[in-house]
């Protein structure tokens, strides 16, 4: 029995990825998705499509344990995982060590992006946020400062502690990956991927305003002529209701597509960066 020393190595196993195909179908394969979920919540779970409860809370784009939750958690991690791809690639191939840095960085913002979106961290902390504020307001028999924020800010409390930090990442993601991704089709999805994200926080800020307030503009969607009887008549809810749950639908919806289109451009970046990429399992000593 020949010894593992003189054992012949194994043989090289080489995988090509063809960047145009990888990409395309990446793109068209979560697009699809993301199209599928919105017509499946509007006919099956809103429309009653089948009355199956279970079946169409699976269904409902806006429940966290639905199956487009799943989907976006999924990608997200998935988005993450190709930035730390990124980040080793880039130290392998002795890039300044600043670049490999604000990779690092940007990998641990999708990072945490994945636990949020799967554990729900920010609305979870922004309703204890307020539960302390309120009891602390009681105890002290006079509104702090906390719950004096609240009460001027008319939307959910989460956006009041983690706006400012998602406000920051975006900066510093523009800033950086515009000088890192140069192609103008890469700087392009970074362009329309964070408009997304810009445009599901102002879709979710006006679904935690009151439906009486100024800014609602879900209520005034609502009041246009038309909507009421549609709504009865398609989903036979009231018009103000339906129209808040597909904005709810959009919001989750938009932010999956830009999920999609900045994973495209880090996939494509990392693959432009790869080129003949080897990748070796070295035996321990």
């Amino acid at each position: 029995m020949a010894s593992p020393e003189l054992s012949p190595s194994p043989p090289v196993v080489e995988l090509t990825l063809r960047p145009r195909r990888v990409l395309l179908g990446v793109f068209l394969a979560c697009v699809g998705a993301e199209i599928a979920f919105f017509l499946l919540d509007w006919h099956v779970n809103y429309g009653r499509l089948f009355d199956l409860g279970p079946m169409r809370n699976m269904l409902n784009t806006t429940r966290e344990d639905g199956l487009a939750s799943w989907f976006g958690v999924t990608q997200t991690a998935f988005v993450a995982l190709t930035l730390w791809l990124v980040v080793v690639t880039v130290r392998a191939r002795d890039r300044t060590r600043w670049a490999g840095l604000g990779w690092m960085v940007v990998a641990l913002i999708f990072s945490y992006m994945a636990f949020d979106d799967g554990a729900e961290f920010h609305e979870r902390l922004g309703s204890t946020f307020k539960l302390f504020q309120q009891r602390a307001s009681e105890a002290a028999a006079e509104p702090t400062a906390g719950s004096r924020l609240l009460e001027l800010f008319p939307s959910y409390p989460w956006q009041v502690l983690f706006l400012p930090f998602f406000g920051a990442a975006g900066l510093f993601m523009l800033a950086f990956l515009w000088r890192r991704l140069q192609t103008r089709r890469a700087r392009g999805l970074l362009l329309a991927g964070i408009g997304c994200f810009v445009v599901a926080v102002g879709i979710d800020f006006v679904e935690g305003l009151d439906e009486d307030h100024t800014l609602n503009v879900n209520r005034m969607i609502a009041e246009l002529p038309g909507v009421e009887d549609y709504a009865y008549e398609r989903f036979d809810r009231d018009g103000y209701e339906a129209v808040r749950h597909f904005g709810k639908s959009l919001e989750e919806t938009t932010e999956m597509f830009g999920m999609t289109l900045l994973w495209v451009a880090f996939l494509g970046h990392w693959m432009h960066i790869g080129g003949n990429l080897r990748v070796r399992c070295a035996v321990d000593p």
